[in-house]
């Protein structure tokens, strides 16, 4: 069994899978980062000076002045402030994964045309049979040269 899982954890698929993961957890820090870091201090700032991380919902009916306020009293809030910047986050990281397979996909598209090949016409014959001795003679001419038979008629 042991053997079996080796075998199966060095596949090529595997392996592949396992770089995406790690890499699509970085890639979605950093866009964390810019949504919570970047893009939303100056929506922030043109709404009116909101911190979308902090803004919430107090269920419990008691007041905090912030929402690491009320997490620390252990109330119950509806975070909605951070759900704005989770979708964006998925927003960005769903365009930046669709715009990634749409270059991948133009990218193979082009390699399978490079693959094919060129069509062709039928070449055009060069040589003929004469009919009197059937030798091969070039297309164009008057005069078998094996039988010396005149081809101007034919």
């Amino acid at each position: 069994m042991l053997q079996e899982f080796r075998e199966f954890a060095m596949r090529g698929n595997v392996i592949d899978m396992a770089v995406g993961i790690i890499i699509g957890g970085a890639f979605g820090k950093i866009v964390s980062s810019l949504v919570n870091d970047i893009i939303m201090p100056p929506i922030g700032m043109l709404l009116g000076k909101v911190d979308f991380s902090s803004l919430f919902i107090n269920l419990s009916g008691e007041s905090y002045a912030s929402l690491a306020d009320a997490k620390a009293a252990g109330a119950a809030t509806i975070n909605y402030g951070v759900f704005l910047n989770t979708v964006i986050d998925f927003i960005i990281v769903a365009f930046a994964i669709f715009a990634m397979v749409k270059w991948v996909n133009r990218l193979k598209a082009q390699a399978e045309a490079s693959k094919k090949k060129p069509e062709t016409k039928p070449e055009e014959p060069t040589t003929k049979e004469c009919p009197y001795c059937l030798s091969v003679i070039p297309i164009k001419a008057i005069r078998c040269g094996h039988c010396t038979s005149s081809l101007l008629d034919k």
